[in-house]
């Protein structure tokens, strides 16, 4: 089992009413458990992120900076390879609310 240490931080209501909610619901085991849950993802994403810059400097030292249009172009590119999984949206019926 991983090493444990008690931690004091001040945090916003709201959250704090997540985290006890996740606890009521069953999504957490206790308050501590999802405020590490949380720490990790906090974490991980923070590890991607300095990763992706990484990448990005390395790729645009090699091959130039990535400009505006470049990234417009692969954005058309992308959404009109996108497939729908959504359906329409639910019509009302005449006479119902």
């Amino acid at each position: 089992m991983t090493p444990k240490t008690r931690l004091s931080a001040s945090v916003d209501v709201d959250l704090v009413a997540a985290a006890h909610r996740a606890v009521d619901e069953g999504r957490a085991p206790s308050l501590s458990a999802w405020v590490s849950d949380a720490l990790q993802l906090k974490l991980d994403h923070d590890r991607r992120m300095t990763a992706l810059d990484e990448f990005l400097a390395r790729y645009e030292s090699e091959h130039g900076e990535i400009t505006e249009q470049e990234i417009d172009e692969a954005t058309r590119r992308m959404r009109s390879q996108a497939v729908v999984v959504r359906g329409k949206p639910a019509r009302k019926r005449r006479g119902v609310a």
